[in-house]
């Protein structure tokens, strides 16, 4: 289900036969798991034949109204309002991932160990994007959250000089990882690839005002090192080289390592989650197939809060376990879940209250069960 206040702004754009289908395909995704057209319209519940129903969803992912910028920059930015203080820091991530002939750009923010995405855009071409790509999704995303004080963060892909120059112009933050084979020099000292500095297991090193790369006309920045020690029989394989313009190693290493946020946010579109990877969709449709995940995501993510908040999530999920220091299940997950559950006590229920009805010495539990699914499904 689509969270409350998303219809406040949902409803300025969509008339109410839209705004119902949307509704119906979010709920879909959320039960589904699926995106493909072809299986929701097999489970899309209009009484029309199959053909229909699929040129029917068909004709819904065209719409103009279905804009990222229209529809979903407001839900964000009032999701971003509502945990976050205005003047506050959001670290801002950067990633690319790319499935067959799909490449999608997306910028994200990081809450909670988990990325929310804010803006996306599907590139005519495979591999990596440049300079100009990576400024045009990131200028509506600097626009809309112009009241907070942005970290931007990318993996080796957005190492390049020239976006680390243009972010410091708008006094805006980064902490891009650079490869090893990138060139950097202190003053009054040579060239040299980042390779060549002495590095192990423990590493902490921060070097302030170094230039990075050969290329003429860029400023002085910050670069820091870090491999993490062996832990719990894990380690990494290779160091960290942080190209950066914040002031201290522990600041640049905290921020970094929110970018596996976005990983997580990945893998729940994908077969974590909605399986964006098996859509066939075009690329129109699928700017928009992915706007109605996002609608799905954070709803499922906000569900999941409310009910860690209520107390109820040990009927939906597995409690904490002793010596288990990661958390089983996500607020997406916890969510997505509750959703399920409450669909299926209303496919079972005559089948649940002749059950329940059956065990008379369980009957206190069954009641605390029930209201619980009531608290549950008043946040759907």
């Amino acid at each position: 289900m689509l969270a409350s206040f998303y219809q406040n702004f949902l409803e300025k754009y969509l008339n109410k036969a839209q705004l119902i289908t949307l509704k119906m395909l979010v709920w879909l995704l959320q039960n589904q798991k699926q995106v493909k057209i072809e299986r929701l319209a097999a489970t899309l519940p209009l009484p029309i034949q199959q053909n229909s129903r699929r040129r029917h969803i068909q004709r819904f992912l065209t719409l103009n109204a279905l804009s990222v910028v229209l529809l979903w920059f407001p839900i964000i930015e009032a999701i971003i309002n509502q945990h976050f203080k205005i003047g506050s820091q959001l670290t801002i991530a950067m990633d690319r991932t790319q499935w067959k002939e799909n490449n999608v750009l997306m910028v994200s923010v990081i809450y909670q160990k988990r990325a929310w995405p804010i803006y996306w855009c599907l590139l005519e071409k495979d591999g990596c994007s440049n300079l100009e790509e990576q400024q045009k999704v990131l200028r509506p995303v600097i626009r809309l959250l112009k009241k907070y004080k942005l970290v931007i963060i990318g993996d080796r892909e957005f190492h390049s000089v020239e976006l680390a120059q243009w972010l410091q112009k708008q006094n805006l933050s980064f902490v891009f990882r650079q490869k090893k084979d990138t060139t950097f020099r202190k003053k009054r000292q040579k060239f040299q690839p980042l390779s060549s500095i002495e590095i192990y297991p423990g590493i902490r090193s921060f070097y302030t005002d170094v230039k990075v790369t050969q290329k003429q006309g860029f400023g002085w920045f910050n670069l820091a090192v870090y491999w993490k020690r062996k832990y719990k029989g894990k380690q990494d394989k290779e160091a960290w080289y942080l190209l950066t313009n914040l002031p201290d190693l522990n600041t640049a290493l905290k921020i970094y390592a929110q970018r596996f946020g976005i990983e997580a946010m990945f893998k729940d579109c994908k077969t974590g989650g909605y399986n964006l990877e098996s859509s066939q969709a075009s690329p129109d449709r699928l700017v928009r197939i992915i706007f109605l995940i996002a609608l799905a995501m954070t709803s499922a993510w906000l569900h999941g809060q409310r009910t860690k908040f209520q107390k109820l999530d040990s009927y939906i999920c597995r409690t904490q376990e002793k010596n288990r220091y990661e958390k089983r299940h996500s607020n997406f997950w916890i969510g997505l879940y509750g959703q399920n559950w409450i669909v299926a006590w209303h496919s079972c229920q005559a089948w649940v209250e002749e059950l329940v009805g059956s065990i008379r010495n369980k009957q206190a539990y069954y009641q605390r069960g029930f209201r619980a699914m009531t608290l549950i499904q008043q946040a759907l």
